[in-house]
Formats: structure tokens, C-alpha cells, sequence
């Protein structure tokens, strides 16, 4: 049965049993099953959908189902939420459809006789029950839901009167924002290819060289992809490079460099010239990061492998600029990733040792007078000023050195978080130190 919705379950059952990222596990199933056009849209739409209002979901549901949620089999769990956020949220899905169709799927993936019965009766008194008004969640944390440790954690950060923007803003649609590639082709000449090719193409509003996408279909699929015309990155990861400003002639260390995005930036911004060790802990992703440089043409990307922690004295001051994309918590792209606000977060409390250990490490490879830039996709303090702060404590050597972004950005001291509701980019932080000669 794959249709639409059964491939949708699927993707969120795999999510709680086997922990697998929705959005890389629904690329492979949509490819796998052979959906395409309108059920492949469907699919990806009620996923997103259902992960990032799952908390406000299960608060309706348990308050119309003589079972919670917890207590739930998974795939009727599951199924529920799919059903109830075609309901609330798509106009254009007839209720039969949302509550049959929910049905259906769960007689034939659920393991309960009666779990098909339970699916009709919530999704159906729900509906009803909207003609007299549902009722609201007071909380923040169910409203836009956020579990109530990451909306306090962002609370530490942000003005009382943005907290509820950008809860929102996490739970809107990202765009699809595609880098031109200057190496081989022109933001203008791009435009024209795609949009023959049946792609909307509109310039990114205050980003040069970067358009935004719609309707694309598989971007694999598209001539200009695969002829390396352009990649997809978030304007933020480009701001990033922008920032350190690589220069032609360069020797630059991406020294965490999957999936290869910032690699990929500098390579064009050098105009392929000097050199980029592009490198990473993992080999997989160094073949990744191989096939995109060769897609793209930028033959001055060097791949290696390097835990980025430990220390290799031949690479003792010689950089011009190193770029230290550090592991975190991933907080800043919860638009493209629904679900890693559920993960449990204990184990991030550690990131910023590891963050801590690989700045140090790092720095040592910058020469002097070079340049050191940090940076994270998430929103955390300790993940982002905290560890900066420890680190310029320790090396009278480095110093924060102001830079200057396009747009509503402009001039930033060193450091700048980027934030979803603010400037429509991804969640990210960037700091840019130089090191004294």
C-alpha cells in the first residue's frame, strides 16, 4: 500500500522506533515508492505537518480518545495524528477523505482489531466539534509544539514579545534557497533554465547570487543540477562565508566540513583558485562531500578525513583561514527538521566540551594574522557566545573582528545570530576572530 498517507506513516513510525530523521527517511521511501507530483507533496506536506504541531495534535487527541496517546500503538498513534492534521490544517482534503483514508491505513497496519474503530470515533467527534469552536491550549509549549525545556531555553534568549514569532516561524515552511554556482553559469542565466524547466524562480530579496525555488519536483532530476550549476544551502550557511570572506589564492581547513555547503561557497568565492581541505571524522561523508565538489567543478576542494579534536602538528599555522562548523544541537533548523525538538536533551548538555575541544584545536592551524571562524546552527547560548567567550579568555592571540553581511544584516562586532522570525534564514550563529600577527 503505498500511497501517500501509508508512506507518511511509515516515515513517523520509523521515527519513534528506530530514531530516524524524517526528512532523510522521507526522501528515501518517496524515492523508493515511486511517488511523484501531487502524492509526493501530499506525503511530504502531512509529515512536516504532523511533526511540528505533534504536541498540539496528541492534546486533541487525548482529550476526545478514551485512550491517551502514550498508552497508543504506534501505528495508530501515528495514524491519528496524520488523520487529525489533515482535519485541521488542509483545507483542500475533503473530511472524508482525512477520516477514511485513516482508517483504511489503520486496518491494515495496526496489529489492534479495534484500533480502526477508536480512529473513526476521535477523528469524527473532533470534526464535529469544530462547528462549536475547539478549544485553545493556553501553553506556549502545546500551542506551537515546542516541549516546555527548549520554549524556557529560548525564553533565556529572546524578548517575551519574539519567543512567540519564532515558534511559529519554526513551524512555517523553509524555503528552498539554491546558491548559484559562478563558476559555470549567471544568477540570470540560471533563472532562465530553470524557469523553461518548470521551476517558479524568484532572487533570493537581499542575498546576491542565490534564488529562492518552488515547485521544483526532484531537484536531482533537473539538467542544471546535475550540471553542477547550483546547490541548495540556507542563505545563512552562505552568510557564514561571507563573513570569514575567503579570498582568492587562499589555503582554507573546513575542518568539519560535511555535507561540504561551506567548502563549496568558498571554493566559488576563491573562483577556484588556491586550495580547500575539506575535511571530516567520517568517510562516508568525505565521499559526499567528493561527489559534490566534482558535480560543481571546484577542483581546489581537497577532501581528507580528521577528528577535528585532536591535534596534527602538520597543520601547525597553516591556514589563512580555518572554518570550525562545529557539531551541535541543530536548534536553529527546526523548520527542515520537525522532530529534532523532540530528542531527548540530555545528551546535547555536553556538546559545547566537544565544541570547546575542537576550537582549541583548530586554532592552532590558523596562521598569524589569519582568520578563525566559528559557527553552529543552533540558537543556544552555551553552544554559541558561551564557548567563544571561554575560548577569547584563554588566547589574548585572537580577537573578535566586525564583518559586514548584505540586507537587513549589516555590520555585526564579531558575533551574530541569525534568527528564523528575524530574518527568514535558518537559525545560526556566526563569529569571525582574528588571529594577531
Amino acid at each position: 500500500m503505498s500511497t501517500a498517507r501509508a508512506v507518511a506513516l511509515e516515515c513517523l513510525v520509523s521515527g519513534e522506533k528506530q530514531g530516524a530523521w524524517s526528512d532523510g527517511y522521507l526522501k528515501k521511501a518517496i524515492r523508493q515508492t515511486g511517488l511523484s507530483g501531487r502524492d509526493a507533496g501530499l506525503c511530504t506536506q502531512i509529515v512536516y505537518g504532523s511533526l511540528q504541531n505533534k504536541l498540539l495534535l496528541d492534546w486533541y487527541i487525548d482529550r476526545y480518545s478514551s485512550v491517551p496517546t502514550e498508552k497508543m500503538e504506534s501505528a495508530v498513534r501515528n495514524t491519528l495524528r496524520l488523520g487529525l492534521y489533515q482535519l485541521l490544517f488542509l483545507d483542500r482534503v475533503p473530511v472524508h477523505a482525512a477520516v477514511n483514508e485513516s482508517v483504511t491505513l489503520v486496518k491494515t497496519k495496526s496489529r489492534n482489531p479495534r484500533a480502526a474503530g477508536l480512529v473513526n470515533a476521535v477523528l469524527r467527534t473532533i470534526d464535529k466539534e469544530r462547528g462549536f469552536g475547539l478549544p485553545e491550549p493556553e501553553e506556549l509549549s502545546i500551542r506551537f509544539s515546542h516541549p516546555a525545556w527548549l520554549v524556557k531555553e529560548f525564553s533565556n534568549t529572546l524578548p517575551a514579545d519574539e519567543l512567540e514569532a519564532l515558534l511559529a516561524a519554526d513551524n512555517a515552511p523553509a524555503p528552498i534557497v539554491a546558491q548559484v554556482n559562478t563558476l559555470k553559469t549567471s544568477p540570470a542565466a540560471l533563472t532562465a533554465e530553470l524557469t523553461a524547466a518548470g521551476v517558479a524562480v524568484s532572487p533570493h530579496p537581499w542575498l546576491p547570487d542565490c534564488l529562492e525555488l518552488a515547485e521544483t519536483g526532484s531537484l536531482e532530476e533537473l539538467a542544471a543540477f546535475r550540471d553542477g550549476k547550483f546547490y541548495i544551502q540556507d542563505a545563512a550557511a552562505k552568510l557564514a562565508i561571507l563573513a570569514a570572506a575567503p579570498k582568492p589564492g587562499m589555503c582554507v581547513l573546513d575542518a568539519c566540513a560535511a555535507p561540504g555547503g561551506k567548502s563549496f561557497a568558498a571554493a566559488i568565492a576563491m573562483e577556484g583558485t588556491g586550495e580547500i581541505c575539506a575535511n571530516d571524522i567520517h568517510p562516508h561523508k568525505k565521499k559526499l562531500i567528493e561527489a559534490g565538489a566534482a558535480r560543481l567543478g571546484a577542483t581546489n576542494i581537497k577532501t581528507g578525513i580528521m577528528d577535528a579534536k585532536r591535534f596534527d602538528p602538520a597543520m601547525e599555522n597553516a591556514f589563512d583561514l580555518v572554518i570550525a562548523d562545529v557539531p551541535c544541537s541543530g536548534l536553529g533548523i527546526i523548520r527542515k527538521k520537525p522532530d529534532i525538538r523532540y530528542k531527548d536533551p540530555e545528551p546535547i548538555k555536553g556538546l559545547p566540551q566537544v565544541q570547546r575541544a575542537i576550537l582549541e584545536t583548530v586554532s592552532r592551524y590558523v596562521r598569524p594574522g589569519g582568520t578563525l571562524l566559528y559557527s553552529t546552527c543552533t540558537l543556544l547560548r552555551r553552544e554559541n557566545e558561551d564557548v567563544v567567550a571561554g575560548f577569547l579568555t584563554g588566547h589574548r592571540d585572537y580577537a573578535l573582528e566586525k564583518f559586514v553581511l548584505p540586507g537587513p544584516i549589516g555590520a555585526a562586532e564579531g558575533m551574530l545570530t541569525l534568527w528564523p522570525h528575524r530574518h527568514g534564514t535558518d537559525g545560526f550563529f556566526i563569529t569571525k576572530l582574528r588571529k594577531r600577527g
